[in-house]
């Protein structure tokens, strides 16, 4: 069965963070936007996430409106504190300061319904669930469409811009020929969710074991998402007895929470094989954002915050373009240029964290430093939660104060 053909100013494709995020911001900006999501069910969620946003999502919460909600339903403001060979690194306020940036760490089942739910609330966006995008529609070259199936029949939805929000698999992306390069990750990871499993403060913990990581966030509802990312020499061992392999190892950790009062509420599930993917954020006629543009290393906490970032550029640079009040393709360069800009060199140190490698010689710098120094530790913050660039986190005047608090600490 053929439907009949819609026209839009946007078709976004992908109704999770980035998907929803883009259509609330450019829907306010008087923009037209469908809402494509391939799962039927309005509750649906990504289950194999870090369930963290960092503080650079913070403003883009603020401007969804979505902080009351997120407040309301639990979410755990995401401080933390990171295990390394020198000690612990805990960064805290300034005395008489302002207090540390923050974002939340909330579960993707609590959030995932959140946004879809405000996005479909939101005036001149069409959620359109259950719509499996199975092509795109081009003329001379450009995207101007996707083909869509749903409900047992198909049709073509038309827009002036289709951006894919559809994840690292991303079905516009496969459809209009633009590829995805390929980053190895010698780490694999597993996690599992603990119901009252008491974390010192309350706060998240990060262990730093070189090359292997792993973290404890706590979340809403009083779960504690627990994760390892070993190097993948120790994957055997996982494979013939993933449970006691897991748990073997999470209790081992230094400053190990107590897990004898936990339940654990989840299956132990994550992946063995998690390259990272980088595709240019812009084509002919389409946008990326979120994980359809780049994928993090999942041990950083940072996709859930980049999809959101990715999406307000996205809407701020295109909305009046969509809207009928500029050039499409100017707005086009401008979003991938901010995006390349903000996000590339960020990916490229992950790339190269993810070859499971121990700390290269300015990273033993600032790290070990940082556990001595209470300023050092607020800059670790900033970079944590992606507030500053790989540049200003490794800045001269930085490696500087690093050097002079190590070299103090060795003559004490």
């Amino acid at each position: 069965m053929t439907m009949p053909e819609r026209t839009y100013d946007v078709i976004v494709s992908g109704a999770s963070l980035a998907g929803c995020a883009a259509a609330i911001l450019l829907a306010r900006r008087g923009v037209r936007v469908a809402l494509l999501e391939r799962r039927s069910d309005p509750e649906a969620y990504k289950v194999l996430c870090t369930h963290s946003l960092t503080a650079n999502a913070h403003p883009v919460l603020d401007e969804l409106g979505l902080l009351p909600d997120l407040e309301k339903l639990g979410a755990v403001p995401n401080r933390s504190r990171w295990h390394t060979r020198w000690g612990w690194i805990e960064p805290k306020a300034a005395p008489g300061g302002p207090e540390l940036p923050y974002g939340y760490n909330v579960r993707r089942s609590t959030l995932d319904p959140l946004i879809r739910a405000h996005a479909e609330r939101t005036e001149g966006v069409e959620l359109l669930l259950g719509h499996q995008v199975t092509g795109v529609v081009e003329e001379r070259g450009r995207v101007v469409g996707v083909r869509v199936k749903a409900d047992g029949g198909e049709r073509e939805l038309r827009a002036r811009l289709v951006v894919g929000a559809d994840g690292k698999d991303s079905a516009v992306a496969k459809y209009a020929k633009v590829p995805a390069k390929e980053y190895e990750n010698r780490r694999f990871g597993y996690l599992a969710h603990f119901r009252g499993l008491p974390l010192p403060d309350g706060i998240a913990h990060t262990w730093f074991r070189e090359p292997d990581m792993a973290y404890a966030f706590p979340n809403d509802d009083d779960v504690t998402v627990v994760a390892v990312l070993p190097d993948k020499k120790l994957l055997p061992e996982f494979r013939a007895d993933l449970e006691g392999a897991f748990m073997a190892y999470v209790q081992a950790l230094p400053g190990a929470p107590d897990f004898g009062t936990a339940e654990r509420i989840s299956k132990i599930i994550g992946l063995v094989d998690y390259p990272l993917h980088l595709r240019k954020p812009v084509a002919r006629g389409a946008a990326f954002i979120g994980d359809a543009a780049l994928t993090a290393d999942p041990l950083w906490g940072v996709g859930c915050g980049w999809a959101l970032q990715s999406a307000r550029w996205l809407a701020e640079e295109v909305a009046p373009a969509v809207a009928g009040r500029g050039g499409l393709d100017k707005a086009l360069t401008a979003y991938g240029r901010k995006h390349t800009r903000r996000l590339r060199p960020h990916q490229a140190l992950g790339v190269d964290f993810a070859k499971a490698r121990p700390f290269n010689p300015l990273e033993r710098l600032v790290f070990s430093a940082a556990s001595r120094d209470a300023a050092l530790a607020r800059h670790m913050h900033l970079f944590a939660s992606r507030l500053i660039s790989p540049v200003r986190f490794l800045n001269p005047p930085v490696m500087a104060r690093a050097a002079l608090v190590n070299l103090r600490f060795r003559k004490s």
